[in-house]
């Protein structure tokens, strides 16, 4: 499993993945533990056609492996009607309109918890600026012992 704030830093860069591909209804929700869930996080959104669900599903897949993290299953590329690329900690849905209302994932799991894109961008941002401040406390107290 990813640090905290490793994961919330993934969990971002899919997210702006999602959204420079200009992905519809973007969702996440915070899996509660004890819930049976097999991830910790789902980060949905729609596409309008085929060709823009794989295109957003692309995005995501090449932001993430850029960052060194590689889907370890991907479902439903080639009909692009629910894409799933599952990251371990966390799994991206993509679907078509017909297929989001169909499966409702939402629904399905309504005790978890809704959060808003831009408070996890937030937290991750927030994340990043304290390990920076950390890492540059540590180089000057090595400076000033040497």
């Amino acid at each position: 499993m990813a640090a905290k704030n490793d994961l919330k830093h993934q969990i971002n860069e899919a997210i702006i993945a999602c959204q420079e591909k200009q992905a519809e209804q973007l969702t996440i929700l915070e899996l509660e533990q004890g819930s049976g869930a097999f991830t910790d996080y789902f980060v949905m959104c729609s596409g309008a056609n085929p060709r823009q669900i794989q295109a957003i599903a692309d995005a995501v897949d090449e932001r993430l492996e850029g960052i060194g993290l590689r889907a370890t299953h991907t479902e439903g590329y080639k009909q692009a009607e629910w894409v799933l690329l599952d990251y371990v900690d966390f799994v991206v849905h993509i679907f078509s309109e017909k297929a989001r209302q169909f499966y409702d994932l939402e629904r399905l799991w309504k005790s978890a918890r809704r959060v808003e894109p831009e408070e996890l961008m937030a937290r991750a941002k927030k994340a990043r600026a304290t390990k920076a401040k950390a890492m540059d406390a540590r180089k000057n107290t090595r400076k000033s012992k040497g």
